[in-house]
């Protein structure tokens, strides 16, 4: 194989990770590997780093965290479908990300947000019991 060839089938990390739709620009995917948001088979990457099949990214996108194995290695961004075969995500990855977002769904449920402002009575109600809590 010569050197081109070579280097045609080397595909930057951020590249990868645009292709991949983990992110909607390359300049989004640049600013989370230069961030520390992206581990390459547990180390920290530069987004200049070559991808390659079988490596184990480790990505933090917003509250959620995925581990996943590289399937495919092109850099063109295609149709979600295509773009999900790019990778595997790991079953604990899953798994940590479905218990993950049933905390968080258990804790929106647990708020004490209040169902409607309070009308006049109901404010006076609160000063007075604030103010009666400060005097104590």
């Amino acid at each position: 194989m010569s050197a081109k060839t070579e280097a045609k089938d080397d595909i930057r990390l951020d590249k990868w990770l645009w292709a991949a739709r983990f992110f909607k620009t390359r300049v989004q995917a640049k600013a989370a590997v230069e961030s520390n948001k992206v581990h390459y088979n547990k180390a920290r990457a530069k987004p200049s780093r070559s991808v390659e099949m079988g490596a184990i990214l480790r990505l933090q996108i917003g509250s959620e965290e995925k581990t996943i194995v590289v399937t495919q290695v092109h850099g063109h961004r295609r149709g979600a479908p295509e773009a999900h075969a790019m990778y595997l995500e790991t079953d604990a990855s899953v798994v940590k990300r479905q218990e993950n977002a049933e905390q968080r769904k258990t804790m929106n449920l647990t708020s004490h947000a209040p169902d409607h402002r309070p009308n006049k009575k109901e404010r006076r109600d609160l000063i007075r019991v604030k103010s009666n809590m400060n005097d104590s």
